[in-house]
């Protein structure tokens, strides 16, 4: 394998300018963060003056692109327009995401839904720099660690609580990926180009993605990494090992962030490579092409393999070793959206539109053109997954695609910004190129992108709501209302920390409440549902077992089922006073219902812990149990 020295120095100005890039992207985020906490906001869901700023915000960002852009055409000052292309991204993001979240601690989904044991994930890696699950203890991680190992790192180097650091490190890294997409871009197309395209993407990113942090930083980076994968496999053998390097890098990121990315883009790169090898043999007529796309193919993989062994390989070495385990659940999901294709190109709305001009352009310039190959490749891959994911329901479980739509909205947008260049190109051309249709063209271009862009708010505003009502670590509601049970959690972590005196990741806490697991790195016993639980940790079992605890009768019964059990037990118990004990809430699967998981609660009776081995401590709503000895 030999990389050109034209190839190499282009490889190592991309390397250079990331970097470079990366540092003000860095720059623009935590002085914009910074910036707007010194400011006592209003909660975004009681006012709209964040969204004015916001707005305000975003028009800076979009002339920051013009600005760019008029420099790359005329090819005067490029540093000055990279520049204002980096500061433009970045502080597009910064200022989309951190001005409506400036009144409160939290990010989009504050500590609920999925986005609780995403928090949790983030305490433990802040906590320690030691890869371990997130809820349980003594078994090696099953959740790709990237994202969470890399804002634990931040954490930790700030002196941030995890709960705490989620916001400004996602919204930061999201900053620094459209930069860095924008570099990507601008390696494989012209440079005002890359903007325009990059610009586009990370507004559909922000607006479809974010509240999904760590699997928006590969779906901001898919579009050019399909262009970049496409270019490693169609050329001839002595050319594309620098796209082959970075489609593998790619791939390996994609390993350590979000797994069911990494297998769509795996998948794609296969039909890519299976697409090259039809080309290459109708164009030849000999087998003997096949040999060097075979080869690039082994490279990805063994580069992706290398990275994804980083997060990948305690838990495989584990798992091949036979520990005890159980069928994992985490695919048993399938809500409407997973039921159905996904058409956003028929959608009444500007991304709807963006969309279908980006669908017409693949039909038309897949003969011709490679980023229409690319990209179409990857649009055909999204519905081939989205089928099979339909007949693996017969088999019991699915491929979860309705999470791949975000995806597929960034493929054609992407897309849609080359077929409205292009077109554009045409139709001036086809009507003698009169001056003012540029200007025409540009004007509806930028209506257009600040349009969607100032509805971006509106669309999260869901998720910014709850980003406000939802209690944080330090026991307040970021709007103002009467917080929650969590206000209480300072109270037993207080009074868990003098009675055990023990660290808290040297802690074994039995709980429903595992929120309190996503504010202080204790262990759990047992985690919020089967389909985020680590198949190492034996979740249904657990769950039985928690249950035979509820049926026994007295102290010594109930001592004695801890110290034999297979797991490491309880060291604590949180509990909700109940009528007729202490109560807790588990979950189990139930697929294929919609929803997969139904609530049930087992009591505890008091005299279980009517014993000098327990020490039992009330605290609000909670009853919170420590074993002594």
């Amino acid at each position: 394998m030999t990389i050109g020295v034209a190839p190499a120095r282009r490889t190592a100005s991309a390397v250079g300018e990331i970097a470079a890039g990366v540092l003000v992207a860095v720059v623009v985020a935590t002085v914009g963060l910074y910036a707007f906490s010194l400011v006592q906001w209003p909660a975004f869901n009681s006012s709209n003056v964040t969204r004015a700023i916001t707005t305000l915000g975003q028009v800076v960002a979009a002339a920051l692109f013009a600005a760019s852009i008029y420099l790359y055409r005329i090819h005067k000052w490029p540093w000055i327009a990279r520049l204002a292309a980096w500061i433009g991204l970045s502080g597009f993001v910064t200022v989309t995401l951190g001005m409506p979240l400036a009144a409160t601690k939290l990010y989009l989904f504050g500590i609920s839904v999925d986005q609780e044991f995403r928090t949790e994930y983030l305490t433990r890696l802040t906590d320690s720099a030691s890869l371990r699950d997130m809820t349980y203890a003594d078994i090696p991680p099953f959740y790709p660690a990237g994202w969470f190992w890399l804002g634990g790192r931040v954490g930790n180097l700030l002196g941030m609580d995890g709960w705490e650091v989620f916001k400004p490190y996602a919204i930061g890294l999201l900053a620094v990926t459209a930069v860095v997409s924008f570099v990507l871009w601008k390696a494989l197309i012209r440079a005002d180009w890359a903007v325009a395209v990059s610009a586009v993407t990370t507004a559909l990113v922000v607006a479809h993605a974010s509240p999904e942090a760590y699997s928006a930083v590969i779906v901001m980076l898919f579009a050019p990494a399909l262009v970049l994968a496409w270019g490693a496999l169609h050329r001839t053998a002595s050319g594309g090992w620098g796209a082959v390097v970075g489609t593998g890098l790619f791939l390996g990121l994609a390993a350590t962030f979000y797994t069911l990315y990494l297998g769509l883009a795996a998948f794609t790169v296969v039909l890519m490579a299976l697409f090259a090898a039809v080309l290459a043999y109708r164009e030849r007529k000999s087998w003997n092409v096949l040999v060097p796309i075979a080869i690039k193919v082994a490279a990805i993989a063994a580069i992706s393999g290398l990275i994804a062994a980083t997060v990948w390989l305690p838990y495989l070495v584990e798992f091949l070793r036979g520990a005890p385990s159980t069928s994992g659940t985490a695919l048993h999901y399938l809500p409407e959206a997973g039921a159905t294709l996904p058409f956003p190109m028929f959608e009444f709305s500007l991304m709807g539109v963006l969309c279908l001009i980006g669908t017409v352009w693949v039909a038309v310039r897949f003969s011709s053109s490679r980023r229409a190959q690319a990209l179409g490749v990857g649009v055909v891959s999204i519905y081939l997954w989205t089928l099979l994911s339909m007949a693996a329901t017969a088999a019991g479980t699915t491929l979860l695609s309705f999470r791949l739509e975000a995806v597929l909205i960034v493929l054609l947008g992407s897309a849609g910004v080359f077929g409205f260049l292009e077109g554009s190109h045409a139709i001036y051309q086809a009507i003698n190129e009169p001056p003012k249709f540029r200007i025409a063209a540009v004007v509806v271009a930028a209506i257009g992108a600040m349009t969607y862009a100032q509805n971006i708010p509106q669309v999260l505003q869901t998720e910014i709501t709850v980003a406000y009502s939802d209690t944080d670590g330090d026991g307040n509601r970021a709007d103002m209302r009467p917080p929650s049970a969590v206000s209480y959690y300072r109270e037993v972590d207080a009074a868990l920390t003098e009675q055990t005196q023990r660290p808290r990741d040297e802690t074994v806490v039995l709980t429903a409440d595992t929120s309190f697991l996503s504010y202080y790195p204790y262990f759990g016993f047992q985690g919020l549902t089967s389909h985020y639980a680590n198949p190492l940790a034996q979740f249904d079992q657990r769950a039985g077992a928690i249950e035979q605890w509820t049926e026994l009768e007295t102290p010594d019964q109930l001592i004695d089922a801890l110290d034999n059990s297979q797991w490491r037990a309880p060291d604590a118990f949180l509990f909700r006073r109940g009528a007729d004990g202490y109560t807790l809430r588990l979950a189990e699967d139930v697929y294929p219902n919609d929803p997969n998981v139904r609530r049930y609660t087992v009591t505890f009776p008091d005299s279980l812990f009517e014993d000098p081995r327990f020490t039992v401590t009330d605290i609000g709503p909670f009853a919170l149990v420590v074993r002594t000895s």
